[in-house]
C-alpha cells in the first residue's frame, strides 16, 4: 500500500481550513448575544378577560354538547396600569441553543433548512423556568419571566373583546393550526401580526404562562373586588396553563379566552412560550 505523505504545508492548509469550518459551524449554532428576540410594548390600559358570551363561546365547537367551558367565566375587567414588554414570538430553537446548549423536541425540527426560526417545543414550564434562571444571570440590567395569563390575554387580544381578534375566514392569515399549517411547525413570525405587532399568539406553539391552572379562577378574582390590577393566578394548584393553541389544533381552540393547562412538568411536541422582559 502506497503511503501519501503531506508537505508540512499542504497539512497546515488542511488543517486550517478544518478548523475554520467547524468554528463557521459552531458560531452558527451559538451565536452572540444568546437572546436575539424583539420585544413590543404593550400600552396600559384595560380589558374584559374571559368570555362574555359563553352561548357564543359554545356554538364556536364543533359538537356544542362536547365540552362546557365554564372556566372562561364570569367576563371580568383587569387594568394595567403600566404598559409592559412582550416577545413579538416565541422563543425559538436558536434561542435556546444559545442558552442551554441542547435540542429540546423532535429531531426532525432540529434538521429543518428553518430550524433556527422554529419555535422550541417539548419544552416543561419547569424546564422554560430553567431557561430564564440561567438567562436572568447574565441579562444585565433586564429580568425576564413568563407572562401571567391576564398579560398573555391582554396582548392576544390587542384591543378586541370578541372570540378571536380576526373571522374564521380570516384565521389562515393570522394562526398556525390544522387547516393551514400542513400538521407541521412552522417558522416563526411569517403570517400577520396582530393589532400591536405580536406574531403567533394564536396557533403554532402553545404558550406556557405563569399562573397555576383553577377552573374557579375567574370567580374568585370577579367577587374579591370590583377592580382587577395586573392579576396573577391562584396561589398553588397541580397544573400551569398554556394558551394560544398550536399548529395541530382544529379552529375551536384557537380562541382569545381559551384555558388549557397541564403538570408543570409535562412536555408536548407543540407548547412552547414566549417571555416578558422587564427592568431589575
Amino acid at each position: 500500500m502506497q503511503i501519501v505523505r503531506l508537505s508540512p504545508l499542504i497539512l497546515f492548509v488542511f488543517l486550517l481550513s478544518a478548523w475554520t469550518s467547524l468554528s463557521v459551524q459552531a458560531e452558527s449554532e451559538a451565536h452572540s448575544p444568546p437572546l436575539a428576540l424583539k420585544f413590543v410594548t404593550i400600552p396600559a390600559g384595560h380589558f374584559i378577560m374571559g368570555t362574555a358570551d359563553l352561548g357564543e363561546a359554545i356554538a364556536d365547537l364543533p359538537d356544542a354538547k362536547a365540552a362546557m367551558i365554564n372556566d372562561e367565566t364570569p367576563a371580568h375587567k383587569v387594568v394595567f396600569e403600566k404598559p409592559f414588554q412582550l416577545s413579538q414570538t416565541e422563543v425559538t430553537q436558536q434561542i435556546w441553543l444559545n442558552v442551554m446548549h441542547t435540542k429540546p423536541g423532535p429531531e426532525i425540527h432540529w434538521q429543518a433548512e428553518n430550524w433556527q426560526q422554529l419555535p422550541v417545543v417539548s419544552v416543561s414550564w419547569t424546564a422554560a423556568n430553567r431557561f430564564i434562571e440561567k438567562l436572568n444571570q447574565q441579562s444585565g440590567d433586564t429580568h425576564y419571566r413568563l407572562p401571567t395569563e391576564a398579560e398573555w390575554e391582554y396582548a392576544a387580544r390587542a384591543g378586541d373583546s370578541g372570540l378571536r381578534p380576526f373571522s374564521l375566514l380570516e384565521m389562515d392569515d393570522y394562526a398556525w393550526y390544522i387547516n393551514s399549517s400542513n400538521d407541521e411547525i412552522q417558522a416563526v413570525a411569517q403570517l400577520k401580526a396582530n393589532a400591536w405587532g405580536l406574531y403567533d399568539m394564536y396557533g403554532n406553539a402553545w404558550e406556557w404562562v405563569a399562573d397555576w391552572y383553577s377552573p374557579r379562577t375567574y370567580e374568585n378574582r370577579a367577587y374579591a373586588q370590583s377592580l382587577i390590577i395586573n392579576p396573577g393566578g391562584p396561589k398553588q394548584g397541580t397544573k400551569k396553563v398554556r394558551r394560544g393553541g398550536s399548529y395541530h389544533c382544529p379552529p375551536h381552540l384557537i380562541r382569545s379566552a381559551y384555558r388549557a393547562a397541564d403538570n408543570p412538568d409535562k412536555a408536548y411536541s407543540v407548547l412552547g412560550f414566549r417571555l416578558i422582559a422587564e427592568k431589575k
